[in-house]
């Protein structure tokens, strides 16, 4: 795939289309690393950040609660 450098404010930058984000698994707002190559080639990996269990029974208490009447009705 062919982009071109574009001039964003004082910068440069690539457009990334809705079609290359959903290809990448990239949505708005996601971190990238860069890394520049010898030779100049450029990549971008993404940073995915490792949810702990913790967390994920954070999430799902705060769920379970927020939807409690919910779940009352369909038992």
């Amino acid at each position: 795939m062919i982009k071109k450098l574009s001039k964003i404010g004082n910068s440069r930058g690539i457009i990334f289309d809705a079609a290359l984000m959903e290809q990448a698994h990239l949505k708005e707002g996601d971190e990238v690393n860069v890394t520049v190559h010898e030779g100049g080639s450029i990549t971008l990996t993404p940073i995915r950040r490792k949810v702990t269990t913790e967390e994920v029974l954070e999430i799902a208490e705060k769920f379970m609660d927020e939807n409690e009447g919910l779940f009352r009705r369909l038992s």
